[in-house]
């Protein structure tokens, strides 16, 4: 199996546990994400390798970060160098409100630890 089947059968994979762990059906998921049931079949199955596009009404349907599918396809790179701070700012299903506080309780965190990271 070379790379790209294997990232295909992965990603297919991970769509379809989302989809059961939102409880929507084939069905239901081609409809809200506005493609055909077959089509969205064949992803689930690693047997598409879908656009961009079709991975992001994907994801906006499922209610995920449309980035995580874009990894997991290799449209994106994995994000190994984005510290915590980066993350928090980056989240779509955050509010600003809720990101300040985050970085706020993050930044207490660290700043009350030592350089070997004990308190």
């Amino acid at each position: 199996m070379s790379e790209l089947e294997q990232r295909l059968g992965d990603l297919g994979q991970f769509i379809a546990e989302q989809r059961r762990a939102a409880e929507l059906s084939l069905r239901k998921l081609s409809e809200r994400a506005g493609i055909s049931n077959p089509y969205l079949s064949q992803v689930e199955r690693g047997l598409r390798r879908p656009s961009a596009d079709i991975l992001q009404r994907i994801a906006k349907a499922l209610e995920i970060s449309a980035e995580s599918l874009y990894v997991r396809a290799g449209i994106l790179d994995e994000p190994g160098g984005a510290d915590l701070p980066t993350h928090i700012r980056r989240d779509p299903h955050l509010t600003e409100d809720q990101k300040r506080t985050l970085l706020h309780i993050y930044d207490s965190f660290r700043s009350g630890s030592d350089e070997t990271g004990a308190v």
